[in-house]
C-alpha cells in the first residue's frame, strides 16, 4: 500500500535572494512507516555538487531524526572523500570514462547500477546536485517513478542539471539568473544551503588549534581557497608570496587548499614553514572558517564550500 510523504526543503540563504521559501513536495512511499523518509542524493565531480547535498540532508535530518540517506557517487572522489568525512555512506557508480568514445556504454552502465541501488534502497525522492553521477542516477529515478529534485548551485547551469530540468518534478536555485536556464514554473530561489558545522562555527582558539597546535590565540590567520581541483592564479599568486607574508609578519598563519589536482606541484615548490598549513582539499571547512581572519578565494569556490 502506497503512503503519501511530504517533503519540505527551507534552507538556510547564503547568497541574497528574494524571501527564504518552504517547499513541500508530495511523494508516495511504499514504506510502512510513513514518518520514515528515504532520500537518495546524487552529485560529485566538484564541492559545488557534493557539499550542498550534505547541507541538505543535515538540515533534513535535524527536521526529521528518522530520515534515511543513501549517497551516489564515483569511487576514490572528491565527492566519496566529502560525503565519508561528513559521516554518511555511499554507494559507487562508474565514474565517466577518459575517452569520449566509451560515454555511451559507460553511461549505460552507470544507469543500470544507479538502478540497482535504488531498488535496494526503495528511495522516496531522489536529489541531484549536479555533476555527472546526478544524470544516471535521476534518470534511473523517474525510469522507477520516482519523484526527481534538482539543485544548481550556480549561475550557470552545467550540462547534466540542465538535461535533467526537463524531467526534474522542482528544481532549486542560489540565483534569480538561474530562472532563466530552468522551465520557471518548477523553479523555486532559496540560495545555496548551508551545513551545520559552518553554522554553529568553534571557536577562533579551537579551529586554530587544529591546524596549529600550541600558537598564540591572538595571531592572524590566512586562509586561501583554490577550489577542487585548484586555481591556477590563487595558486601562482600565493606561491610567489606566502614566504615573505610570513617571514615578514611573524604573527600570520596561513592555511592554503591548493586543490587536489595542484598539490603535488604547489607541494615540491614550498617551503615547509611551522606557520603554513597546505592541503589539496579541506574536508574541515567549518574549522577552517572559524580560524580564519581574512579569506582570499574565487567568488565561487567561497559559496561552493558551504
Amino acid at each position: 500500500m502506497l503512503m503519501a510523504t511530504t517533503l519540505s526543503f527551507s534552507f538556510p540563504v547564503f547568497q541574497s535572494t528574494p524571501l527564504s521559501r518552504r517547499v513541500s513536495i508530495s511523494c508516495h512511499s511504499s514504506n510502512s512507516n510513513n514518518e520514515t523518509l528515504r532520500v537518495a542524493f546524487a552529485g560529485g565531480g566538484t564541492g559545488s555538487n557534493v557539499y550542498p547535498a550534505v547541507a541538505i540532508a543535515e538540515e533534513l535530518k535535524t527536521a526529521n531524526p528518522t530520515c534515511q540517506f543513501l549517497f551516489l557517487c564515483t569511487p576514490d572522489s572528491v565527492e566519496s572523500a566529502a560525503i565519508s568525512s561528513a559521516g554518511y555512506d555511499f554507494a559507487s557508480v562508474s565514474s565517466p570514462p577518459q575517452n569520449l568514445l566509451f560515454f555511451p556504454h559507460r553511461l549505460f552502465k552507470s544507469l543500470i547500477q544507479c538502478l540497482c541501488h535504488l531498488r535496494h534502497f526503495q528511495p522516496d525522492v531522489v536529489v541531484g546536485t549536479g555533476g555527472y553521477v546526478s544524470f544516471p542516477a535521476c534518470l534511473a529515478a523517474k525510469l522507477r517513478g520516482t519523484n526527481v529534485v534538482i539543485h544548481e548551485p550556480n549561475s550557470v547551469p552545467g550540462f547534466a542539471n540542465s538535461l535533467l530540468s526537463f524531467f526534474a518534478d522542482a528544481i532549486f536555485v542560489a540565483f534569480n539568473s538561474t530562472l532563466d536556464s530552468f522551465p520557471r514554473n518548477k523553479c523555486f530561489v532559496c540560495g545555496n544551503p548551508v551545513r551545520l558545522s559552518i553554522r554553529n562555527l568553534v571557536s577562533k582558539v579551537t579551529a586554530m588549534s587544529h591546524f596549529f597546535p600550541g600558537s598564540d590565540s591572538g595571531s592572524r590567520i590566512l586562509l586561501v581557497l583554490a577550489g577542487s581541483f585548484g586555481a591556477n592564479a590563487v595558486n601562482i599568486a600565493m606561491l610567489n608570496l606566502y614566504y615573505q607574508m610570513l617571514r615578514q609578519d611573524s604573527g600570520l598563519y596561513v592555511i592554503w587548499q591548493t586543490g587536489v589536482e595542484a598539490f603535488d606541484e604547489m607541494d615540491s615548490l614550498v617551503k615547509t614553514h611551522p606557520r603554513l598549513y597546505i592541503t589539496p582539499f579541506m574536508h574541515c571547512m567549518g574549522l577552517a572558517y572559524a580560524a580564519a581572519d581574512l579569506i582570499v578565494s574565487r567568488a565561487d569556490t567561497l559559496a561552493k564550500f558551504l
